[in-house]
């Protein structure tokens, strides 16, 4: 069974809307590779703090990686029904992008010099400061881009499913993810081969807080 990309995208709140974990993927389903680019471009838009970009994807697509990614996600099936699983990772060492992030800037007109090297200063400093602030921002940041991520999955027709249960430690050393980032969590991506299961959500007055406790 093969994909297509003429599928019309939803709107955003209906998007948010349909949007449910699914886990159950049509396992013969091959995406076309212009619609995962379209999806990771999409989260790739996501803010971040200074924008320093703090998330990298790493897509799971080749079956023998799935089936080594298997075990180390506890064996859930969806990591090998799916047709990419993405491994969502933050950046603890952005602050080292900021010189070309700003450097680009500089040169498109948006930024003096002057303030780039101040706002690289400042980066630099808080990224010293605190040492649990580089994992801190690498994690809030790259969970926008996850969630990001999941809605331009949905607005394409796919579902996906975000997954925080899996062994971090045998994860790094079977992909050979550098020191340099932190796993945040694996998204599964796909066709549902049923559909997702609804949850119920609480009232919004139970959520919302206006100005204080």
């Amino acid at each position: 069974m093969h994909g297509t990309t003429q599928q019309e995208d939803l709107g955003l709140f209906q998007t948010i809307e349909e949007r449910h974990s699914v886990r159950k993927y049509e396992a013969d389903y091959k995406m076309p590779e212009e619609d995962l680019t379209a999806i990771l471009e999409a989260a790739a838009l996501a803010p971040s703090s200074w924008n320093l970009q703090h998330w990298r994807f790493l897509v799971i697509e080749d079956p023998k990686k799935k089936e080594e990614l298997l075990p180390i996600a506890y064996n859930q099936k969806q990591v090998v029904e799916s047709c990419v699983t993405i491994a969502v990772l933050g950046d603890v060492e952005a602050n080292k992008e900021a010189e070309n992030v700003y450097g680009e800037a500089v040169e498109k007109g948006f930024m003096t010099e002057q303030i780039k090297d101040t706002l690289v200063s400042q980066i630099n400093r808080a990224y010293e400061k605190d040492p649990a602030y580089p994992r801190e921002l690498a994690l809030t940041n790259a969970s926008l881009a996850a969630m990001q991520l999941m809605l331009a999955a949905k607005a394409k027709g796919y579902d996906t499913c975000p997954m925080g249960g899996f062994n971090e430690e045998a994860f790094i050393k079977a992909f050979n993810i550098p020191d340099r980032f932190t796993p945040v969590m694996l998204i599964t991506l796909g066709k549902a081969a049923i559909p997702a299961h609804r949850s119920s959500r609480k009232p919004l007055e139970e959520l919302t807080i206006k100005n204080s406790f």
